[in-house]
């Protein structure tokens, strides 16, 4: 009862503000600093308090039919008035598209709207606090609980209390809809803009649609917003990627192997539970049971196939499109963020599964500065936005969300495109903004490549394989540093980020890769002298030599403590087979280094190694923005393999043999680091 109080009396004071926050009488405050100062305030006083609309109304399970006949099913919800009759207004409307099915997005939306419930919920999570202790990653995943990230999830009711309309769809072979699941290929992307233009065309919509969701619904946005429905006026993307197999499903060659199945198991899953309610009133979807019955399993006999074909030639030709640069069907999971025509509000993490592609997302867009916006937390898939709402910290991703649908959807003049645009959580440090990140940095913001080269001389900083050490300069070192695939990767960082996060709870292997170390190479660089910071995209040269006719090579950097902690920064892995790059959409620093050698990770330009032959190898590592402070190292690891987070399919585990791996130093093909840096670092 204490929380209920609470609630209403802090309810009332904000609702006396309310008139001055919402009616643009007054200029919009200009949002400084991270958590928008006066602005941010705005935001939050505007979406806490009591709203337009007293109540919500919902349509369940309504029937949208796609031009091949399949009929989808989606939840509307309206703005009610206080009788619970949706309100006579046209309204913006927001469509989220989800496989997870409209059922778990309900059961979560009726935990957050019986107001004692939710505001209990989000205390608990407020409460539970185990920072500094071996289970504060723990702590990341309620803090994200408490931080929006639900409402962006499944549905925000004070966002349609305000006025908005919302449909939430399981897309076709999902939840209550008939199909057979298309997995963001071509048609579910076709069934995207229908459901957009028969969103616009409803009596209740003011024909303006915005789109919302995280992961899978923040994918299809980019997918939806690059094909410019004319409708579509504004998207907030909650962990998106654009480039699916170098993302997530195959990065540098190696499958997704603890992340794909688990969730691909999952929403096989879901899609069969059924419409109780249709089965008591004897409306039961016959289809929907016979499509169910087509697919049963859908996609998980291709990964299956991965691991049961020895000869490529033999694979599911699924498997063999979905590794073909050329295929209609990779080109399905390559979307073109350079065709987005709209307001796009991005929100990633630096260990998000979608890591590579969210700040290429931003950069590709070609609006200015404020139309979009990058935001970016030191977080896992599972747990965006666990850093919210207090001073100095980003508002709550839902408070975003509001801004930024209220600007672009209703016109309101809140000063949200006046955020950021660059929000970023600097690893090693705290929350900074920015004109722009990685090749949109200018001026002060822009950090300088350079080479740091890995070098046999022993750090004695590092229990590994072999303790190396990275130096400025150009070194004369020859030396054959072997490593073997081993299993200390079940305790990295890249076991937390391919668990989508979950793994990150054991703090003694999210947020220390010692243990991990200990079958790999490290390469540490002397101590930086002052605070050094790391900003933009990295790529590690590698000079090879294979004991087969394939290696898989991952490699990571990291923030080195005095100590001895380390603190992975951003990780890459390449099958050695797959090393052709694709220089049309690959990027170099002034220096002419790669700073994103992009892999084909095709079988046409697959490139067997020569046993015994030295091979260059260019590995590309996701983006960062990191400070190193005073006294801290610069560390490369490198490893032959990344179980479980990523495991080469059959024929090209086959063809490793699960040999040693060699690392050749030779200073007329040196393996170094291309590393974006700005500071003191004294090196």
């Amino acid at each position: 009862m204490k929380y209920a109080i609470r609630v209403t009396v802090a309810a009332l004071a904000v609702a006396m503000l309310a008139p001055f926050l919402t009616t643009g009488a007054t200029a919009a405050p200009v949002p400084t600093g991270p958590d928008g100062g006066a602005a941010g305030a705005q935001w939050a006083a505007t979406q806490d308090a009591p709203q337009q609309y007293p109540n919500v109304h919902i349509e369940w399970d309504v029937p949208i039919t796609m031009s091949d006949g399949t009929v989808l099913k989606g939840n509307v919800y309206r703005p009610a008035d206080a009788t619970g009759r949706p309100v006579a207004e046209r309204t913006p409307t927001i469509v989220n598209m989800t496989p997870y099915t409209k059922l778990v997005s309900n059961l979560a939306d009726h935990a957050q709207s019986i107001p004692v419930l939710s505001d209990a919920l989000l205390e608990l999570f407020r409460q539970i606090d185990f920072s500094g202790t071996p289970l504060s990653g723990v702590t990341d995943l309620t803090k994200a609980f408490g931080g929006g990230e639900l409402r962006n999830f499944t549905v925000d009711r004070q966002l349609i209390r305000s006025g908005y309309s919302q449909v939430v769809v399981d897309v076709r072979g999902t939840g209550f809809s008939q199909g057979e699941w298309d997995m963001l290929r071509a048609r579910e992307q076709q069934d995207t803009l229908e459901v957009i233009d028969w969103a616009a065309a409803q009596p209740w919509s003011t024909g303006d649609i915005g789109m919302n969701g995280i992961s899978y619904s923040g994918i299809n946005q980019v997918q939806a917003a690059s094909k410019q429905p004319p409708a579509l006026k504004a998207i907030f993307p909650v962990v998106p990627g654009s480039d699916l197999v170098n993302d997530v499903l195959a990065p540098g060659g190696g499958f997704g192997f603890n992340f794909i199945p688990l969730w691909l198991t999952a929403i096989n899953t879901l899609k069969w539970v059924p419409d109780v309610q249709s089965i008591v009133t004897g409306q039961f979807d016959w289809q929907w049971l016979a499509d169910r019955g087509a697919s049963p399993l859908t996609f998980m006999d291709v990964f299956l196939n991965a691991y049961t074909s020895t000869r490529f030639e033999d694979a599911d030709p699924r498997l063999r499109s979905l590794l073909s640069h050329n295929s209609p069907e990779r080109g399905d999971y390559l979307s073109d963020p350079s065709k987005i025509r709209v307001p796009t509000f991005v929100v990633g993490g630096w260990h998000d599964l979608f890591t590579y592609s969210e700040s290429k997302i931003y950069n590709k867009v070609p609006l200015p500065p404020g139309q979009k916006q990058l935001l970016m937390g030191n977080t896992y898939h599972v747990n965006s936005g666990n850093e919210y709402g207090k001073p100095g910290l980003p508002p709550r991703l839902d408070v975003l969300q509001r801004a930024w649908f209220d600007k672009w959807l209703k016109g309101i003049d809140n000063g949200i495109d006046d955020y950021g645009p660059v929000t970023l959580r600097q690893q090693g440090g705290g929350w900074i903004t920015q004109s722009g990140f990685g090749d949109s940095a200018t001026g002060d913001q822009a950090a300088t490549h350079r080479r740091m080269y890995l070098s046999s001389a022993i750090s004695g900083t590092a229990h590994s394989v072999y303790d190396g050490s990275l130096t400025a300069a150009p070194n004369s070192d020859t030396a054959r540093l072997t490593v073997a695939p081993g299993l200390t990767m079940l305790c990295s960082n890249d076991a937390a980020q391919g668990s989508a996060g979950v793994l990150s709870i054991i703090d003694g292997c999210a947020k220390d890769s010692r243990v991990a170390e200990l079958n790999g190479l490290t390469f540490t660089s002397a101590p930086v002298a002052g605070p050094t910071t790391i900003s933009g995209p990295i790529a590690v040269r590698l000079n090879t030599v294979q004991d087969a006719a394939d290696g898989y090579w991952t490699v990571t950097v990291n923030d080195v403590a005095p100590d001895g902690q380390s603190t992975v920064l951003t990780s890459g892995q390449l099958m050695a087979s797959l090393r052709a790059i694709d220089e049309a959409n690959s990027t170099r620093s002034a220096n002419g280094d790669y700073t994103d050698p992009r892999p084909y990770t095709s079988l046409e330009h697959r490139q067997p190694t020569v046993p015994g032959e030295a091979t260059t190898l260019d590995i590309t590592l996701s983006a960062t923005e990191a400070v190193l402070k005073p006294g801290h190292r610069l560390r490369v690891d490198v490893f032959a393999g990344n179980f479980p987070k990523g495991l080469p399919v059959l024929p090209m585990l086959l063809d490793t043999g699960l040999k040693p791996q060699h690392v050749q130093l030779d200073p007329n093909r040196p393996s170094f680091v291309n590393i974006p840096v700005r500071g003191d670092h004294g090196w």
